[in-house]
């Protein structure tokens, strides 16, 4: 049996990152193993050792028995913790060692994937050792290789899918979390409006609204008078929302009309991922 309907897009595009992944790191060296990339503290290893580690959870695999080193200064909260420690497990694999896990890893997970038969309500694992449903599960799977496949890109110089079916889901999640930005982080005044307008591999235009009681909504409608408009391309907008880059780094390529104060704290409180 195929995947539900409703997995379908993120299955395709889970499938589209990871092989695009695979196919990136298969002729590197040893030494590129190590090179930094934008994903704070993590090294072209670390990546790949982390989407191995996630996608064999999603199979059920346990988890390693690994105690983290005391100096891993980026490693700040619980989650970090869980996080690194598929990535710290296999910090001294060799370049072979790390193309044939991740080969291994994606045919056990397409596999997973084409026979899948449960409903995407379905609870699976999560984080933390809590619980989310198969359709969150396989969607954040989605946003995830693909955010990292942009990070493995920029690190080795080999741009592209940025407008990939990836690039659709990341922009779906990374939209949601704009109101929260605009309204309560930011604290744009009631009755306001902020306009986003996006250009590039992906484009859009969208509204954040905040109603009289402060709460924030979006949608695809243009405003006749926002408090702010903020244009930038989509690549920015991207490695913003991920705290990739801060938004001095990248302020030739944002141009920010209206109430500059606003503008600068909702850009400087434009990431969303942990």
């Amino acid at each position: 049996m195929t995947v539900h309907p409703s997995l379908q897009t993120y299955a395709d595009a889970w499938t589209h990152s990871v092989e695009a992944i695979s196919e990136l790191v298969q002729p590197l060296v040893e030494g590129e193993w190590n090179r930094a990339t934008p994903c704070p503290a993590w090294s072209v290893r670390d990546i790949v050792s982390h989407i191995i580690g996630m996608e064999c959870e999603q199979l059920g695999d346990p988890r390693p028995i690994h105690t983290l080193p005391r100096d891993l200064y980026h490693v700040q909260s619980e989650f970090a913790r869980y996080m690194e420690m598929q990535v710290d497990v296999r910090r001294h694999h060799t370049a072979p060692e790390m193309t044939s896990e991740l080969e291994y890893t994606i045919i056990r997970r397409a596999r997973q994937l084409r026979n899948e038969t449960r409903s995407p309500d379905t609870l699976v694992r999560a984080p933390l050792g809590a619980e989310q449903t198969l359709e969150l599960a396989l969607r954040m799977r989605a946003f995830d290789v693909w955010v990292h496949e942009q990070d493995l890109r920029a690190t080795l110089g080999r741009p592209g899918n940025l407008d990939s079916p990836g690039a659709h889901v990341a922009r779906d999640i990374l939209l949601q979390s704009l109101p929260g930005i605009v309204a309560k982080d930011a604290g744009a005044p009631p009755n306001s409006a902020v306009v986003f307008d996006i250009h590039g591999p992906v484009e859009f235009l969208r509204t954040v609204r905040v109603d009289a009681q402060g709460h924030g909504t979006i949608d695809g409608a243009p405003s006749l008078g926002p408090l702010v408009s903020i244009a930038m391309d989509w690549e920015t907008f991207l490695r913003l929302s991920c705290g990739r880059v801060r938004a001095a780094a990248v302020a030739d390529r944002i141009k920010a009309e209206g109430d500059q104060d606003l503008a600068a704290a909702i850009l400087h409180n434009f990431a969303v991922t942990p």
